[in-house]
């Protein structure tokens, strides 16, 4: 909890009701875009007062469109739920003294400027902690501050450079981007993790530190056994289409009217697959019978299981290899993909605030038994909390400001 503010004050100014696990922290949030505004709304929902400092033309991702609900870019609604919107011009001293004053009652910073970029303003980490040692700072950049300083911090460049779109499309195709920004979720959602393994040391030395991360690293964690397989065994994977390099079969497989996804992990669930196909005799047929075999005679396999599945549809075989307890699943659009967690029960669609003010966003992914999250603020519009930030800033200010 900040060393500042209690829930009180927080809830009479904020609105929060203070049920999350991290209700009472206070961040200051000065990135944009994906991942750092991924990471900070993720505290939010998880109680922490979130505080975003835009500048006077705000966030970029308020104008990525399309797609928009009501004018407004469904990219930006995506991640910024639950926090409180002020435009502040940097260059102004005056309003540079009130981003100073956010901070001086934050327990966590977090931003994505360029490497150096904070640091003409005295917001950059050496300055912030001088004056500031408590505060948990963290920074997030494409490619470190050292020879990628100058990178464009961009997803796309990550995909590139880190080698997941050499592994990404059919072997004899173009490489392809995934279809989401994906190494900036990884990245905010590793931004978390660091912030609160900082936080909680915090709560035991006093002193905050300095967490930073990029996309590349992330990006290179993010592989995991296909970093691997160069790292540890000296093997550069190559793009195989939908194919596994270590599993077969681990694929879409074309049924009587649209492909599904069969992932066959042990020989046990195999066995399960021959059984439904009315094919039992693949199981035991040595080409076919250990991982390994069905590695090397992946494509005449392929071809004995596409002509089994041509006899059903997808969501007949979805059904059938379900309840033998094959792991499958139809291909969906993302509409169907939400109707389909729907249908599990997940939930997943919140209404985020109340009033006139309600927007449809995809839930928190994490569920608390005692302290669950809330989502009481829409993502806000630009500078639309200036008068709730003033008027908490005119509260007993901190000890602690910045020397003169």
């Amino acid at each position: 909890m900040s060393r500042f503010d209690d829930l009180g004050v927080l809830e009479e100014i904020f609105g929060r009701r203070g049920t999350g696990p991290l209700a009472g922290v206070v961040v200051a949030d000065l990135s944009r875009v994906l991942a750092g505004p991924y990471a900070t709304m993720l505290l939010a929902d998880m109680g922490a007062t979130v505080i975003k400092v835009e500048s006077t033309t705000g966030d970029d991702a308020r104008a990525w469109v399309p797609p928009h609900r009501d004018g407004e870019s469904t990219f930006f609604l995506s991640v910024n739920r639950n926090k409180q919107s002020i435009s502040l011009d940097f260059s102004d001293p005056a309003q540079l003294k009130v981003v100073e004053r956010i901070i001086a009652r934050a327990d966590v910073l977090v931003e994505n400027f360029k490497p150096g970029g904070l640091r003409r303003y005295g917001l950059d980490y050496e300055s912030v902690s001088a004056w500031r040692p408590d505060l948990v700072y963290a920074s997030i950049t494409g490619f470190g501050t050292a020879g990628g300083a100058d990178l464009p911090g961009y997803d796309l460049l990550a995909q590139a450079l880190s080698g997941m779109m050499s592994l990404t499309g059919s072997e004899s195709g173009e490489p392809y981007r995934a279809g989401v920004a994906l190494f900036d979720v990884i990245t905010g959602l590793h931004a978390v993790s660091g912030i609160l393994g900082a936080f909680h040391e915090r709560q035991g030395s006093g002193t905050g530190q300095h967490v930073e991360l990029n996309l590349l690293t992330s990006a290179l964690s993010g592989l995991v056994n296909q970093s691997a397989a160069y790292v540890a065994g000296g093997s550069v994977p190559t793009r195989m289409g939908n194919e596994h390099p270590s599993l077969y079969p681990y694929e879409p497989f074309p049924t009587q009217d649209k492909n599904m996804v069969i992932a066959v992990g042990n020989n046990g669930q195999f066995t399960r697959l021959c059984q439904c196909l009315g094919a039992p005799e693949l199981a035991v047929d040595e080409r076919f019978a250990t991982v390994g075999a069905r590695n090397a005679n992946r494509v005449e396999l392929r071809q004995l299981l596409i002509d089994g599945l041509s006899t059903r549809n997808a969501a007949d075989w979805f059904e059938r290899l379900k309840a033998a307890q094959v792991p499958c699943a139809p291909i969906l659009g993302v509409d169907e993909g939400v109707h389909f967690a729907e249908g599990l029960g997940l939930e997943p669609v919140v209404m985020a605030g109340s009033g006139e003010r309600k927007i449809p966003t995809v839930r928190h992914p994490v569920d608390f038994s005692r302290t669950p999250v809330d989502y009481t603020h829409a993502p806000p519009r630009l500078d639309g909390d200036r008068d709730r930030v003033m008027a908490w800033l005119e509260r007993v200010e901190p000890e602690v400001r910045k020397a003169s």
